[in-house]
């Protein structure tokens, strides 16, 4: 059996008592649990999916593959996965021994419905808990690395972040939708900088700065004498990017004359230069962008249809900044800092006025425009950075509500204190004057992380 099938299920039963495996299947399915019953261990076949959220019940006195063995082999792939065994009264000896090894808990047969669903229960729980756990420690240790980081806490940057984490280190290719300045690279080299790739090379590439002419050669290379001026052999984006990672940025303007060429080599995974007839094998992850609707292109033929279903496997979506507008001000104290170090210049605190402007401001120059703003902040000064950035028409967005407009200003002024106090918390208590137990609601509320601000 296919290990993604187990995706579908949130218990796994294996017992070689069909009758057993029925009555379990339906008692879990009237509880609204989904369940698959299993009559020979074997069938898990390539075992387990990468952080299955389920758990296992299996009867110890199996023939071939017994209980005990299963449990074995399932923990050795995943040591936190929760085994419940089917034990008859004779086993209870060999159960506790298994507790030992591993088992989440033993139930003798027969066996209570109520007993059965409240261990069940448990074991789901803290299933969950352990996956949570796993993916806040895989985001600080990808936040604390050198390297490309993705910043923020609204909804749409956790929900992407969760998109990237989920397939950081598998081959499949990525397509990334954002507007112009979202920073559609950046989650390109957050991909590859996290990923079994990260010591090869990441090759990035514009589509619509390259004009049509040269493009093909610049991708797949060409032979000495290809063509007029081809006087040496080239090595091609693809061929360069082997074993790493390959952007295509812009792609909704690959002339179509090239998209077929392009399915074809991502179909293929094999690259030809210009005037050779060698095919060159490809070990290489595309991640292809865009700042437009792939599918509106298809309708009227601007794009071929068949190239966005090879591209869009994965698809992430960036938020518009005006959507994530509770990260404005962390972004901005990032951007800031870091502009302070490369011009030596001290920071300024940002005044209450300032950062209503920044949170009402519609951005349509996304994160790119935030970061120029803040560098001229830094050098200018606060007056003369919104004077020419924004002007006098940044004003509270007249859609948010009084209390909206509260918590924005609180989260702001706790974000600036974490900031200007390098995520210690002592000190960012006594700046804003809060209790310890306060202090940690506002930021457990706000999704706020000390980590984050420690320089």
């Amino acid at each position: 059996m296919q290990n993604q099938v187990f995706n579908q299920y949130d218990i796994l039963i294996v017992d070689d008592e069909p009758l057993i495996g029925s009555a379990l299947v339906q008692l879990f399915e009237l509880e609204s649990y989904r369940a698959l019953a299993l009559t020979d261990a074997k069938q898990i076949g390539l075992g387990l999916p990468d952080n299955w959220p389920g758990i296992v019940i299996s009867d110890v006195n199996m023939p071939d593959i017994d209980g005990l063995s299963l449990m074995r082999t399932l923990l050795a792939q995943d040591k936190d996965i929760p085994i419940i065994l089917l034990t008859g009264h004779g086993d209870i000896a060999m159960a506790v021994q298994a507790l030992k090894q591993g088992a989440y808990d033993f139930i003798e047969k027969p066996f209570n419905n109520e007993h059965m669903l409240d261990i069940a229960k448990r074991a789901l729980e803290k299933r969950a808990l352990t996956l949570e756990n796993r993916s806040l420690k895989r985001e600080l240790e990808s936040q604390s690395t050198p390297g490309p980081r993705i910043l923020g806490h609204s909804p749409g940057i956790k929900q992407m972040r969760h998109i990237i984490h989920q397939v950081i280190d598998m081959p499949a290719d990525v397509l990334i939708e954002g507007e112009t300045g979202t920073g559609k690279e950046l989650v390109a080299r957050y991909l590859h900088d996290h990923s079994p790739r990260a010591e090869a090379n990441f090759v990035a590439i514009n589509c619509g700065a390259i004009p049509e002419t040269i493009i093909e050669s610049e991708l797949f290379g060409a032979e000495s004498g290809a063509f007029t001026g081809a006087d040496k052999t080239r090595i091609g984006k693809f061929e360069y990017a082997n074993g790493g990672t390959l952007f295509l940025d812009e792609i909704e303007s690959t002339p179509l004359s090239l998209q077929v060429k392009l399915l074809r080599v991502l179909e293929d995974r094999k690259v030809e230069r210009l005037g050779s007839n060698k095919s060159i094998d490809l070990d290489i992850r595309i991640i292809a962008a865009t700042k437009v609707d792939l599918k509106s292109l298809c309708d009227t033929g601007e794009f071929r249809q068949d190239l966005l279903y090879r591209l869009n496997l994965v698809t992430v979506p960036i938020p518009a900044l005006r959507e994530r507008r509770e990260d404005i001000g962390l972004l901005f104290l990032h951007f800031a800092r870091v502009a302070s170090a490369r011009y030596h210049k001290a920071l300024i605190p940002l005044t209450a006025e300032y950062t209503a402007q920044l949170v009402s401001h519609d951005w349509p120059g996304n994160v790119r425009e935030l970061r120029n703003l803040a560098e001229r902040y830094v050098l200018l000064g606060p007056e003369a950075a919104f004077a020419t950035s924004l002007g006098q028409s940044s004003q509270l967005n007249a859609n948010m509500s009084l209390q909206q407009r509260v918590e924005f200003f609180e989260r702001l002024l706790i974000e600036e204190a974490l900031s200007n106090n390098k995520g210690s918390i002592k000190l960012t208590m006594e700046q804003l004057e809060l209790p310890r137990k306060t202090l940690y609601d506002k930021m457990q509320k706000f999704g706020l992380n000390r980590k984050t601000f420690i320089n």
